[in-house]
């Protein structure tokens, strides 16, 4: 009878172990998300102020999270006081463009260094790998001389063209290529498929979550980035929208309700993709028919 009921209580004392361990880890998750969403927050409550009612200090602490009126009108400001729509056929034009071509080269070069056997294959990869290595502020200066000689300073192609080709994409579908089964291929190569039709009937439907995976990194980084069109970029018509919005700043002042507001309007892309893409993150690959 004692050790019926022994066995009860260490029953009962390990569901209230994992109960309290569930409830912890709960409360950490939760710290760390409002961690997270915390910046966004303050940059939604910040683009519906008044310019005067930012940094207020006299108001309670809750009033940088809720504003107590809401400017709806600081978007169509924005929109109208820079020409932002220009902005965003621009960095829409650039991203689009690099992306797709990113995507592209990737591809290809994967399924080289993956499928064909071809002499000084892997080490050829393997130099291809170390130029991830390499910072890009350190390769910035030879690009922008090179681009310079070739006359293709401030135009669009200075921006696209080096962001087309780059190691990371090629190293990711490259072993998301070596997980395919070799059977399809071969099956394919009996049925006289050429190496092209393999690669574009067989393994790029196949590659869906890798290849949604690289286009929402790639969209996001290109879509992101500040440094480099600002580099190679000189007339204003041209500017991507990170370049455009420092029309927001000045050196004595900054529009911060503008600023967000203009800041909120570039990103809604970004989440439009990550929530049209997210379900190939978790997709897995089905294959059947296989037979051994």
């Amino acid at each position: 009878m004692d050790t019926t009921l022994d066995v009860k209580k260490l029953a009962r004392d390990e569901r209230r172990k994992k109960r309290f361990e569930k409830i912890g880890l709960y409360l950490f998750a939760s710290v760390g998300a409002f961690t997270m969403i915390a910046p966004f927050l303050w940059m939604v409550a910040t683009s519906l102020k008044t310019a005067g009612e930012v940094f207020s200090y006299q108001k309670p602490w809750w009033y940088d999270w809720i504003p107590t009126s809401f400017v709806w009108q600081n978007y169509v400001k924005a929109w109208k006081v820079v020409p932002f729509a220009r902005f965003y056929l621009n960095s829409i034009f650039v991203v689009v463009l690099t992306t797709l071509g990113q995507v592209t080269t990737s591809a290809f070069a994967a399924y080289a260094f993956a499928r064909l056997r071809f002499p000084g294959r892997d080490k050829i990869f393997f130099a291809y790998l170390a130029t991830m290595m390499i910072p890009g502020a350190v390769t910035m200066i030879p690009v922008f001389i090179l681009l310079q000689w070739l006359g293709w300073i401030d135009s669009y192609k200075a921006v696209i063209l080096p962001g087309i080709f780059t190691a990371y994409g090629t190293f990711m579908l490259r072993q998301f290529f070596l997980t395919l089964p070799k059977d399809l291929e071969d099956a394919a190569k009996i049925d006289g498929c050429s190496y092209f039709g393999i690669f574009w009937r067989i393994l790029l439907p196949l590659s869906k979550p890798a290849l949604a995976t690289l286009t929402t990194f790639t969209f996001m980084g290109s879509w992101m980035n500040f440094m480099w069109p600002l580099v190679v970029l000189n007339s204003h018509e041209k500017f991507t929208l990170p370049v455009g919005l420092a029309y927001f700043q000045s050196v004595h002042n900054t529009d911060w309700t503008l600023l967000m507001a203009g800041s909120l309007m570039m990103i809604l892309p970004i989440l439009l993709l990550f929530v049209f893409n997210q379900r190939y993150f978790v997709e897995g690959i089905k294959l059947s028919g296989i037979k051994g």
